[in-house]
């Protein structure tokens, strides 16, 4: 009886299985370094503000290879274990084999590290191949014993394949607008009377009294959407960088038509929803006069000043690699899109009524200057000092 019993207690005893090696990058294992307790603890987006550094721990051997294929913008620096193995040049795509600078030794844990001295790393951009993927890759002559011969210790990749479908998305933004101008050019003439912008005049412009749903406007609004949402995702190339909308959508870095379909919904969806706030809050505040006028000059506003984003695309597109500045400079220009729209029709409307009246300043402060600081908040102050 003694016997069973001690059988069975051995039998029910519970001894944990060791722990499988991590057959790559984990997108959710990152670590930030805790300075005030000199410990490592886990980064999780949109709680932690985004930081120069960050480690994940991963499983290597010498000889078996771990290629780590990232987006890099210069100064970029890999270390593992706290060795220097690699930091970029210039921006683009490079793909690091890990495991070609270990010294011969059996698999173990390493730490490894990413640093951006001068900015924050991409850290969706960061992905693994499993070395099965690799040895199947190299054919039957690496299967059968054949040594292969080693790679580079970083190769750049195409980086004009990653800005491919920017470029393409530009070049189809700027026919599409060739072929509203030839089919709609008094339209959009009206739209581009970049003189009542700046005019002194009370007189009510021509754009101000015509509907402000025609096919031209929404026409125009699409191609603003489209246009803006390449920006952004130019801008953004970590996603992880807007923490409110990584909070509500979880999307791989590398699937940007998907971000720029995203982006786009998004700008459409605001821009129409400013119609309903208007008229819900002019009526709140006794303003209703102004509510058609006050929606008519922010599409006109919006809509001539997001004539100018395919440039400045265009510039970012093709100077990034030289000159980084232009990243601020267009990030810039976002903000004063942004604010420039709001400043006109807030001129635009004290024309009419005074801004002393309370309920004119209160109205513009609950339809514009709030949503202005939360798209602020949201696409433009994302990276902390």
């Amino acid at each position: 009886m003694a016997w069973c019993l001690a059988f069975a207690s051995q039998a029910a005893e519970y001894r944990p299985l060791p722990p499988a090696p991590a057959p790559g990058l984990s997108a959710d294992g990152w670590l930030l370094h805790d300075a005030l307790h000199n410990r490592l603890i886990l980064y999780l987006p949109g709680y932690h503000a985004p930081a120069h550094a960050y480690y994940q721990w991963v499983r290597l051997r010498a000889g078996q290879p771990w290629p780590l294929a990232f987006a890099a913008q210069p100064g970029l620096s890999i270390f593992i274990d706290n060795r220097l193995v690699f930091t970029a040049t210039k921006a683009g795509a490079y793909r690091v084999d890990l495991a070609h600078s270990l010294p011969r030794q059996a698999p173990a844990a390493h730490l490894l590290a990413v640093w951006q001295p001068d900015g924050y790393p991409a850290l969706g951009s960061f992905t693994t191949e499993p070395a099965s993927a690799v040895a199947a890759a190299k054919g039957p002559a690496a299967t059968a014993g054949t040594p292969a011969v080693a790679p580079s210790l970083a190769q750049p990749q195409q980086a004009a394949l990653q800005s491919q479908p920017l470029l393409l998305g530009l070049l189809l933004v700027g026919l599409l607008y060739g072929v509203v101008r030839n089919a709609y050019p008094v339209g959009l003439a009206r739209v581009l009377q970049v003189t009542d912008l700046f005019g002194t005049s009370a007189d009510t412009p021509d754009f101000l009294v015509r509907p402000a749903f025609t096919l031209l406007n929404l026409i125009l609004t699409l191609l603003f959407a489209l246009s803006l949402s390449l920006l952004l995702t130019a801008l953004h190339t970590d996603f992880s960088s807007l923490p409110l909308v990584n909070q509500l959508l979880k999307m791989p870095e590398s699937a940007t038509l998907s971000r720029v379909g995203l982006y786009a919904g998004l700008i459409v969806a605001f821009m129409v929803s400013k119609l309903l706030i208007v008229e819900g809050l002019s009526y709140i505040f006794d303003l209703r006069p102004l509510a058609t006028i006050h929606y008519r000059e922010f599409l006109r506003t919006t809509l001539l000043i997001g004539l100018l984003v395919p440039v400045v695309l265009l510039l970012l597109l093709s100077l990034n690699a030289y000159w980084p500045p232009i990243v601020k400079l267009a990030n810039s220009f976002v903000l004063v899109l942004l604010t420039v729209t709001v400043l006109r029709v807030a001129r635009t409307l004290h024309q009419r009524t005074s801004l002393l009246n309370l309920h004119l300043f209160a109205y513009l402060c609950a339809t514009e200057i709030l949503p202005l600081a939360v798209l602020l908040k949201i696409i433009v102050f994302t990276y902390p000092d």
